[in-house]
């Protein structure tokens, strides 16, 4: 039997590390429930199990899907939806509710998780607006050509690491400061440069660089100015800085001011072709994804997802 079209699926991805993983999911639930919204919940067990569940949604007929998650797990909604012929994703409306190690996407929207009800208020007026999305192909290690859509950002080289380290520490100190600082130090330590050849319009990058962020939206503090409704992709390309250069870097990134720093170079296209990245990891979305094997390519597919959003 096909659900009523207003009731929302939600899928609520509970932190990692957690010990009460109900508790966050109670206080939502009271604040649903005092908002009349009817909607019917499942839950993830594991990362791996987000994408089976949204497309359980998908295909039992609820037209509005709710992630109460992070990046992760919307980057996974979204490549579900990607899926589906276009004539079902056109009904669908996906949301968020942020509760992740890392809501960068939420947050550019002004979702906060610790206000469940002015994300609930902002869900039901039901404003819907289409949004663009990133995706990047590539070929893998058995040779299959394969492609992978993202919301925020993908990063080569040195951040790719160091997401994947600030999601592991925070989990571990619950804490964003903390995660910041222990991943600073680690950095020190870390290296500094990979051998990359890109193509941005009309621009060849032939040399060592530290790292590149390529941000359909804020790409955590290194693509600022992107917004993920103008059919344009944000470029930061990071040469290797000293380490007092460094540190400063990392302090206007904190503050907002990231593009300020002269080892930054910005730029603003519609494909990246990353033509070499010598042993540079790939993270997308904050979750690091193995290598591609050869070139591959960043583009922007315009206004493809229905996406709610406050007034």
């Amino acid at each position: 039997m096909a659900v009523e079209t207003t009731r929302w699926g939600i899928l609520y991805c509970p932190k990692t590390g957690i010990t009460n993983k109900r508790k966050r999911w109670e206080r939502l639930q009271r604040v649903l429930d005092a908002k009349g919204v009817q909607y019917d919940m499942v839950q993830s067990e594991t990362s791996d199990s987000v994408a089976r569940l949204v497309t359980m949604l998908i295909q039992n007929g609820y037209k509005t899907i709710v992630i109460v998650g992070g990046d992760s797990a919307l980057n996974d909604a979204v490549n579900c939806l990607m899926k589906e012929e276009k004539r079902v994703r056109d009904e669908i409306v996906l949301g968020v509710v942020p509760n992740g190690v890392m809501n960068d996407f939420a947050r550019f929207w002004e979702f906060d998780e610790d206000d469940d009800e002015k994300c609930v208020d902002s869900l039901v007026k039901h404003r819907v607006r289409k949004i663009d999305l990133g995706c990047i192909r590539y070929q893998n290690q058995k040779g299959e050509r394969c492609h992978r859509y993202f919301l925020n950002c993908v990063n080569v080289g040195m951040t790719a690491d160091i997401m994947n380290l600030r999601r592991q520490t925070r989990r571990m100190f619950g804490s964003r400061t903390l995660s910041f600082f222990s991943s600073l130090v680690v950095m020190l330590f870390h290296r500094m440069d990979y051998k990359m050849r890109l193509r941005i319009n009309s621009d060849v990058i032939d040399r060592k660089v530290m790292t590149v962020c390529v941000g359909n939206g804020p790409g955590y503090g290194q693509t600022p100015s992107a917004v993920p409704y103008n059919g344009q992709l944000d470029v930061s390309v990071v040469y290797n800085p000293q380490v007092v250069q460094l540190i400063e870097g990392l302090w206007l990134l904190v503050t907002g001011r990231f593009l300020n720093h002269h080892s930054v170079h910005p730029f603003r296209t519609r494909e990246v072709v990353v033509e070499e990245a010598r042993k540079a990891m790939v993270g997308i979305d904050g979750r690091l994804m193995k290598t591609p094997v050869g070139e591959y390519r960043i583009q922007v597919e315009q206004e493809v997802i229905n996406f709610l959003i406050p007034e």
